[in-house]
């Protein structure tokens, strides 16, 4: 039995976009002209890519490297989410989509899983914060991660449970994540 079968589809697709979410809060904080748009995209896919593939993986990290293998589903059949109308309702919806991925893996895989689930999550948002500098012309000036890139990591840092004590992590979700009908159960 592997451990996605811990896992509804709609909790494993929320599972497998985590790690996307979390650089799509940065780039949302921040969003870039089209160059650091391709440079934070291509940060977000290679810190996913090192992180299932590294050594030492844990079950979750495995089975979610099989996926990121497999045949992509079928886009017709993945949940569909609420629209973002500005770059503050993007990066709050992906702070939300984050919360309920962590606190899924957290009440259904090991902790070390939860754990390394937590460590990929907090590489692909800071790579992406450092992928472009911000603020500059033609890649002059300017700076590496913005006082908005670093406020959305400190966000982020809360939703994963760091004490900001050189990036330790602790699981400190021990009830679901708010649903969008106040209600506390997932969507």
């Amino acid at each position: 039995m592997s451990v996605k079968d811990n896992f509804t589809p709609d909790e494993w697709f929320k599972v497998m976009t985590g790690p996307g979410r979390a650089g799509a809060a940065i780039v949302a904080a921040s969003p870039s002209g089209i160059t650091g748009i391709v440079a934070e995209a291509q940060a977000i896919a290679g810190a996913i890519r090192e992180q299932v593939s590294g050594q030492g993986r844990t079950p979750l990290l495995e089975a979610m490297a099989a996926d990121l293998m497999g045949t992509p589903p079928d886009p017709r059949g993945l949940p569909q989410g609420e629209r973002a109308r500005n770059m503050d309702e993007a990066r709050a919806q992906s702070l939300e989509g984050v919360r309920q991925a962590v606190w899924l893996v957290s009440s259904k895989a090991s902790p070390e899983d939860a754990a390394a689930y937590r460590r990929l999550l907090w590489s692909v948002a800071e790579r992406t914060a450092h992928a472009a500098k911000e603020g500059g012309f033609l890649g002059i000036g300017g700076e590496q991660v913005s006082d908005k890139e670093r406020a959305a990591l400190e966000e982020l840092r809360g939703v994963l449970g760091m004490d900001g004590s050189a990036g330790s992590l602790t699981a400190t979700h021990e009830t679901p994540p708010m649903g969008p009908d106040g209600s506390g159960n997932s969507p």
